[in-house]
């Protein structure tokens, strides 16, 4: 009996209790992801900066020894800490919403207050998880879509916080979806490929005609990169779909931020987590809203 057909006939409540339980943990990771990611990107662009500059400077003198470098950090260094006194975060600690209740939402040494981010990602990620699980049951799709909606999670947080949505996520993704064609896992090989070109020339043709209109950026490049990659897992045929759900999904939640929490207009809004939804409910949903659609496009429903 083969390990698919076994935890098929696992209890449904235990599959997803631990569908959620193993969100929690990568919640809990994301995290650390969307706090750090960003900084490790803004320490490898200072480093590029340096060392230009020290070439143009002085092109023949070799890197001195005793200069600053990149720093030492990444997702696994330094070890997590309170990010106001710098005390150690103990396993005990660490434990995804638990630690957050039992501690009362403070740092355990200073007793400054704990962001409500942190349990937020870890409670969206365990449900989102449990929602594809319940989906797709038992299958490499599951893995897939799971993978995905972690991906998609990271990135929503980082582009509303930094608005930038990093290649190290985006692209593995992007090519990740176009292997999956393979076995038509959401798509033939043929809509992937076109998808991914598709997606990005769809932004790229609106960034180019905004730009030559008005001389401003209307967005950034990370945004073509993720629409691509959407239309890799997809295929082209759901572009028009996410572009809709997206565009929809801007204009209200960026119109509630300037009524009611005073988002100047003159700051732009990041579009990265309105693709990200799209994207994360055409995966789930895309044919039957497509369905629906046509039929009300149609007058045929």
């Amino acid at each position: 009996m083969d390990l698919f057909t076994t935890l098929s006939r696992i209890d449904p409540l235990l599959l997803l209790s631990a569908a959620g339980l193993i969100g929690l943990i990568v919640g809990s990771f994301l995290n650390v992801v969307i706090h750090r990611l960003p900084i490790m990107m803004e320490n490898g662009w200072k480093e590029e900066c340096r060392q230009l500059l020290h070439d143009a400077a002085e092109p023949t003198t070799p890197t001195e020894s005793g200069e600053a470098q990149p720093l030492g950090f990444s997702l696994y260094s330094p070890p997590s800490h309170c990010p106001h006194c710098k005390a150690p975060i103990k396993p005990y600690q660490n434990i995804p919403i638990v630690s957050f209740l039992f501690q009362r939402g403070k740092c355990s040494a200073c007793k400054v207050k704990i962001s409500w981010r942190y349990p937020l990602v870890e409670l969206l990620t365990a449900l989102l998880t449990v929602v594809v699980v319940s989906h797709f049951g038992i299958s490499l799709t599951t893995m897939a879509a799971t993978l995905l909606t972690w991906g998609l999670i990271a990135l929503t947080f980082i582009d509303f916080d930094t608005q930038l949505l990093p290649d190290d996520i985006t692209l593995p993704l992007l090519w990740l979806g176009l292997l999956l064609t393979i076995s038509h896992t959401f798509t033939d090989p043929v809509s992937g490929i076109v998808g991914a070109v598709m997606g990005y020339l769809i932004f790229w043709s609106v960034y180019q005609a905004f730009k030559l209109l008005t001389g401003k950026e209307g967005m950034g490049y990370g945004d073509f990169k993720l629409l691509a990659m959407l239309g890799a897992w997809f295929g082209w045929q759901s572009l028009p779909l996410i572009i809709i759900i997206s565009a929809g999904a801007g204009a209200i939640i960026g119109t509630l931020l300037i009524l009611f929490k005073n988002h100047e207009r003159q700051i732009p809004i990041p579009f990265g987590p309105y693709l990200a939804i799209a994207g994360w409910l055409t995966m789930l949903w895309g044919e039957t809203m497509n369905h629906y659609y046509l039929d009300w496009a149609t007058g045929s429903g």
